[in-house]
């Protein structure tokens, strides 16, 4: 029979969650889809952000950012978002993650999206990023679906 233990086994200490940094991004008018075979799809294109925190200051770089959104029939949203950023000392970093949020009273309701991210990057000085198991919470403020909407978020790195 399977027992559990009262400790995870070989790990000493509890989880916790470190400040890692906060983003802020111009979302451009949402494309949106529906009816599509897994639900609405709403493509949220991000032309500008900034992430500022824990040793980094960096922005978005060149076009390919954006959140891949679907809207299932039980208004679960579930974002799948990608994006590349320049640091200010020219390092690139790919991000990348996913999350979900209520989406049942609409756009304009103000859901917290939350999930986790990922990073990427060949950056001796940010190489550290590449080990990092991220969780975020975000939430847009304005319209984003009429192309003035900002999404404001805060990472964590989890330990």
């Amino acid at each position: 029979m399977l027992t559990f233990e009262e400790k995870l086994p070989g790990v000493d200490e509890g989880i916790s969650l470190l400040p890692l940094f906060r983003g802020v991004w111009r979302v451009a008018r949402y494309v949106v889809l529906p009816t599509t075979p897994v639900g609405t799809r709403v493509v949220i294109e991000i032309p500008d952000g900034r992430l500022e925190g824990r040793g980094i200051s960096a922005q978005t770089l060149g076009g390919a950012n954006a959140d891949w959104f679907v809207i299932g029939p039980d208004g679960t949203g579930t974002a799948d978002y990608r994006g590349t950023m320049q640091t200010a000392d020219g390092a690139a970093i790919y991000i990348h993650g996913h999350g979900r949020c209520d989406m049942s009273a609409g756009f304009a309701a103000g859901a917290v999206l939350r999930g986790h991210a990922h990073f990427e990057t060949g950056s001796d000085q940010y190489r550290w990023l590449n080990k990092v198991h991220a969780v975020f919470r975000g939430v847009v403020v304005g319209d984003g679906s009429a192309g003035n909407g900002v999404y404001h978020d805060e990472y964590f790195e989890v330990r």
